[in-house]
């Protein structure tokens, strides 16, 4: 009879009975009318397998679940949660903190969650832990408005700016593809043959260091981007097949931390070119940040946005864009804003025994939010919208190679940037910047299968982003 399990089972295991006779679960210390887990609950009554084999292990969560189903989904939202949904059984499971068998009400002074014990716990796995650190929110949602506001309206400002970029930009892109194809075929008409790539003109638009630095974004990128999707939607069965493939979670933390390095390393050497770029020219840093070549937003992006946005509704012509589009312009900019973002969420999350030595400790929920989100948005952006600007429009498919070599056809300059080009022209600047090339086909064919690689990485990761959030995202 399921009220005698425990003392049947006590006749061998006298102490784990003693604690078990104290805890919430036992029959004589609760006075609820559920029913109360036993022994065979947890172990099983004739498959009982020790608590250490990884068969146990990967069932804690859903056994506790059984009965705390509520706290049980919250886990799983929790980094703790999704490192163990991919198979990482060291991650700090329910037992961890409760205990397994004396589990105590949070009230009780003995209780391992309790006000007195609560920090001894969590130095189980974080030694350095800390009163403030013991503020994280352990079982919150941000679906709840009236028990946890800041995680609720933090979650949905962050929402509310995804869909404002997507909604903007993914009508922007519905408008430019089909002007776009239909430029084409104009192009087409009056050029069937397109000129020999040997022994062209070129100009020169990036240089090598930009190049390299480019390559360290790509490579860091789709390393932070795959092995981020893969925790956010760590129930899904592609992100377990990932971390299996990587190695597991331990690598792919691993992976995720490097990539991360190296992005802080590229962005601190971009701002020290800057800063050589303005000594170089002798000019204010007011000229430097706002002159007319510069990535600022200006007045002239504003007419060029209008004027795009009527040749898109075939109501004007093609704009005559100059050094840096308004859409170029945001590129590079949400490049600062989500290095700064994801960047300082992302070390509140790598490093929070250290940031809750003054910070709050709920503050670690608000950094897993945005964290999470801002990355969602990054990676999302990244391989559509800013991959459609630049490859997968009719006339750069399926690679645009300019970010990889430097070099753009001089006769394809000429009518893209109609604008630098004639200001180049009467400041004399423009012999500066061409230069007589022949791009040996392999090394041309090497660069577009790298940059073709890329962009199935990306698209292929978007689809199984839109997958998982219609189907499996919580």
């Amino acid at each position: 009879y399921p009220t005698n399990i425990p003392a049947t089972c006590a006749t061998c295991h006298r102490g784990i009975y003693k604690k078990y006779s104290q805890s919430v679960h036992s029959i004589s210390r609760s006075d609820v009318k559920e029913k109360l887990p036993n022994c065979a609950d947890c172990h099983t009554s004739h498959g009982i397998v020790e608590t250490k084999q990884d068969k146990f292990m990967t069932e804690v969560t859903h056994q506790c679940g059984g009965c705390h189903s509520d706290l049980a989904s919250t886990y799983t939202q929790t980094i703790h949660g999704k490192a163990y949904e991919l198979g990482y059984l060291d991650a700090a499971k329910c037992s961890d903190c409760h205990g397994a068998h004396q589990i105590l009400s949070v009230n009780n002074p003995k209780s391992s969650v309790g006000p007195k014990n609560i920090v001894k716990t969590c130095q189980k796995c974080h030694k350095d832990a800390n009163e403030r650190f013991t503020g994280y929110l352990t079982h919150a949602t941000h679906h709840d408005k009236v028990k946890y506001p800041i995680l609720f309206y933090t979650y949905w400002a962050m929402t509310s700016l995804l869909i404002g970029v997507f909604g903007f930009f993914g009508v922007h892109t519905l408008l430019w593809l089909p002007r776009s194809i239909m430029g084409l075929r104009e192009r087409k008409k009056h050029k069937p043959n397109p000129p020999s790539q040997m022994g062209k003109y070129y100009i020169q638009r990036f240089t090598s260091s930009e190049r390299v630095t480019h390559i360290f974004v790509i490579l860091s990128f789709m390393a932070l981007a795959l092995t981020g999707m893969m925790l956010k939607f760590s129930g899904m069965e592609w992100a377990k097949f990932l971390a299996r493939l990587f190695g597991g979670v331990e690598v792919t933390s691993l992976i995720h931390r490097i990539a991360a390095v190296i992005t802080f390393g590229y962005f601190g050497y971009h701002l020290t070119t800057l800063v050589k770029k303005k000594r170089q020219r002798h000019i204010s840093w007011w000229k430097f940040v706002f002159g007319k070549d510069s990535m600022m937003f200006n007045k002239q992006d504003l007419k060029d946005f209008a004027a795009t946005i009527k040749w898109f509704l075939g109501m004007g012509p093609r704009p005559s864009y100059g050094r840096w589009t308004y859409w170029e312009k945001f590129d590079y900019f949400a490049v600062f804003w989500g290095v700064a973002v994801i960047g300082i969420s992302g070390l509140i999350l790598w490093f929070p025994e250290f940031f809750t030595l003054f910070l709050p400790g709920w503050l670690i929920n608000v950094a897993h939010i945005i964290h999470s989100d801002e990355a969602l948005l990054a990676v999302g952006f990244i391989f559509t919208v800013h991959f459609f600007n630049t490859h997968l429009r009719p006339e750069a498919f399926p690679v645009d190679t300019v970010i990889f070599t430097g070099l753009v056809p001089l006769e394809e300059f000429k009518e893209i940037r109609p604008r630098e080009y004639e200001e180049l022209k009467r400041s004399g600047k423009l012999r500066k910047v061409v230069v007589k090339k022949e791009i040996a086909p392999r090394w041309e064919r090497a660069v577009k299968i790298m940059g073709l690689t890329f962009l199935m990485i990306g698209i292929v990761l978007i689809f199984l982003i839109i997958y998982s959030a219609l189907f499996g995202y919580k």
